[in-house]
């Protein structure tokens, strides 16, 4: 435990991962400020949480790390120390309980996460979080102290320590808005261009198409691109296609996108079919029955996936049952581009972990720490983005804990900034 006199920890975000490096850090003794640019803290877990809080999720530990992608190696720590069933236990003591759905995934029995957020916040308080809103972080002071913006004026502040949690650029409109960017990198920092995660993206339909099935769920499919297969579903958008299944495979796409111009997208219409046994029942003679009714009756289509078949297909398809059967099974979808970053879900590029040490400790800038979405890391939804949000903010608090506690001298201590001004 902190015994000398200190200036309070300044944490600059109210999201899960500057919530929870609050916690840590109080629960060692310290003092500690938040500043939110909003209105209010967790906006963007509330928002989250409207149709289900997916805290985490039930998979074994190795299946969740590889969701982290090529990031996977080097957030394990953080994860295997504040996995899923950590996170169950804390939501537990806030007196929270949790239960695994159908597909795995993780929430809170009253389902919502106003009050799981509500009590995090009560016990927060009760252990001396002083939260402090409307306080927009603009970067730093020649002399090192955090300038922040407020509705009546600019302050400057001189923590102990610094905690940057302020998300990516994702919905913007509730905090996040990429900002920081500007002022990181007039620090000389390696900063990947923030880009969209979990996403929707676009594709052309054909006019009949998007006026008749904009906003109708594909259900019961598989999607597949560069060999990874995904089951689930998706929406028909205006624009495109977006939900869960083509959210898992954003990256890869995006990938593709940014590689080749555009990705190929594959659809499989009917996972319960062989293709054998399609191209059985495709083959029988139609006789008198419409083609909406042969396929409905061979295949089981009808309604959006039959019409993506006729948007997708030249109609010559339709007369080869071996030629369609394939299609059935193996629809190619191009997309074009992933739909802009305000609409994203998440986000992913962000400063790069060379830029920090293990602690998540900012290697030019001591006392300075980061967590969550600022970091170049992302992960599908299903419960992974919170966890590593939660797991990053956690290690992040304990590591700066740990610095303060260092014995070292007041001045050794304190956060050297060289800055021409906020940016």
């Amino acid at each position: 435990m902190v015994t000398n006199p200190q200036p309070p920890v300044a944490v600059i975000g109210g999201g899960p991962a500057g919530l929870m490096a609050a916690e840590m850090l109080l629960d060692q003794g310290l003092s500690v400020d938040l500043y939110e640019a909003k209105p209010s803290v967790g906006r963007k877990l509330l928002m989250a949480g409207k149709s289900g809080l997916n805290l985490t999720h039930s998979e074994d530990f190795e299946t969740v790390l590889s969701r982290f992608g090529p990031r996977a190696q080097t957030i394990e720590p953080y994860l295997r120390a504040f996995g899923p069933a950590e996170i169950r236990a804390w939501a537990e003591a806030l007196g929270i309980e949790t239960f695994t759905g159908s597909s795995g995934r993780v929430f809170p029995r009253v389902m919502k996460a106003s009050p799981l957020l509500r009590a995090w916040l009560i016990r927060l308080g009760q252990r001396g979080l002083r939260i402090h809103t409307k306080h927009i972080w603009r970067g730093w002071r020649q002399d090192g102290a955090l300038v922040l913006e407020t509705p009546k004026a600019t302050i400057n502040v001189k923590p102990s320590a610094v905690i940057l949690a302020v998300g990516g650029g994702s919905w913007p409109r509730l905090g996040s808005d990429g900002k920081w960017v500007k002022i990181l990198r007039r620090k000389h920092l390696e900063v990947a261009p923030l880009q969209p995660a979990n996403c929707g993206f676009d594709s052309a339909w054909s006019p009949y198409f998007t006026e008749h099935f904009a906003g109708s769920p594909v259900k019961s499919c598989v999607l597949t691109v560069n060999n990874v297969s995904v089951p689930g579903e998706f929406v028909v958008t205006a624009s495109g296609i977006e939900g869960g299944a083509v959210y898992t495979l954003s990256a890869a796409l995006r990938e593709q996108i940014t590689t080749k111009g555009a990705a190929m997208l594959l659809l499989d219409l009917t996972p319960g079919r062989s293709l054998e046994r399609l191209t059985d029942s495709l083959s029988t003679p139609r006789g008198k029955r419409s083609l909406s009714k042969h396929l409905l009756q061979a295949t089981g289509l009808s309604g959006v996936k039959a019409s993506l078949l006729r948007d997708r297909l030249p109609a010559s398809t339709f007369d080869n049952p071996a030629t369609l059967a394939k299609a059935i099974k193996s629809l190619g979808l191009v997309l074009t581009a992933p739909r802009p970053l305000t609409e994203a879900i998440s986000t992913a590029g962000g400063l790069s972990f060379d830029s920090v040490d293990q602690n998540l400790m900012i290697n030019t800038l001591p006392g300075v720490f980061v967590a969550g979405e600022m970091l170049d890391w992302e992960a599908p939804t299903g419960g992974y983005l919170l966890t590593g949000c939660l797991a990053s903010g956690r290690a992040a608090g304990l590591a700066a804990a740990a610095w303060l506690q260092q014995p070292v001298s007041p001045d050794e201590q304190s956060i050297p900034q060289s800055d021409p001004g906020p940016a």
